[in-house]
């Protein structure tokens, strides 16, 4: 098990870094930020939020800065709006991790309250907050939900070579199924990959433009996704050509069971036998280093 130590990012906020997969669960560059950037702004929340009611998936909840700045979004828009939240995550020390002082004092008193709630009794009942944390992995959790329908799902795993068993084609079929007709998945990845099993789940996808701080070889912070695709940003030239290369080969898991190992052993075989044109060779014709 990791111990949770806070690790100072960019903006001030505190997030933690997992031994497990070798990855931090934010970016450096700000983890409450990212929450803000790359997942409620990105896909307008501020527009579903007025709305009576708006329900929320929040796939990988870890310590729960999506959902929080989600809620804060929506009630400073609608402050009467009624928050519905479904949120998945496998290990249940990371959301009482993130209830440390220093890593609440960003949110407000609110926010505390629901995240201290979910965090110790994976539950949290108000008069407009009705939300349920989940423990478990996610490919069975999400099977509780057969009737939730999302306005917003908030994607947010480690990176696709670290955990593949939650970018697959069968997963995000599932998780396409908890998304309302109007409502709108995103998540940081930009992979080819994660881009072709989310069309190959019958979903539109759009890309995340770059703000203005993003690093040198950034091209998109990450990718939305809907069953239409009129109010999605639609994917550069580069980004199109970039599903048409052996990096777009999706990972596949068809019992819902499989390991990461066995995942990316088959996912390797996969890319070795395709006959789609190169990563490397793409890369050097868009000059991406």
């Amino acid at each position: 098990m990791d111990a949770w130590i806070p690790q100072l990012t960019q903006d001030g906020s505190f997030t933690f870094f997992s031994e497990e997969f070798g990855e931090a669960f934010h970016s450096y560059q700000g983890a409450k930020t990212e929450a803000f950037q790359k997942f409620s702004d990105a896909i307008e929340l501020h527009k579903t939020a007025e709305q009576s009611t708006v329900k929320l998936l929040d796939v990988c909840y870890g310590l729960g800065y999506n959902t929080a700045a989600a809620i804060e979004v929506i009630h400073k828009v609608n402050p009467n709006c009624i928050i519905e939240v479904y949120a998945l995550e496998r290990d249940a020390t990371v959301p009482i991790g993130a209830t440390h002082p220093q890593l609440l004092e960003y949110w407000s008193p609110e926010v505390q309250t629901i995240l201290k709630q979910l965090a110790h009794n994976h539950e949290c009942i108000q008069d407009d907050i009705k939300a349920k944390l989940l423990i478990g992995d996610a490919r069975q959790t999400i099977q509780h939900l057969s009737d939730f329908q999302a306005d917003a799902i908030f994607f947010d795993p480690f990176s696709p070579r670290k955990c593949p068993q939650l970018w697959t084609i069968e997963f995000f079929q599932l998780v396409a199924r908890a998304l309302a007709l109007t409502g709108k998945l995103a998540t940081y990845s930009r992979s080819a990959s994660v881009r072709t099993a989310l069309i190959a789940a019958g979903l539109k996808i759009g890309t995340i433009p770059l703000g203005e701080l993003h690093l040198p070889h950034e091209w998109s912070q990450g990718t939305i996704a809907a069953w239409t695709a009129e109010t999605l940003h639609p994917l550069s030239q580069m980004e199109q050509e970039h599903l048409n290369t052996r990096a777009a080969v999706p990972y596949r898991d068809r019992t819902l069971q499989d390991s990461a190992e066995a995942i990316l052993e088959r996912h390797a075989k996969e890319q070795q036998s395709n006959q789609s044109e190169s990563t490397s060779s793409w890369r050097r014709r868009w000059n991406i280093r």
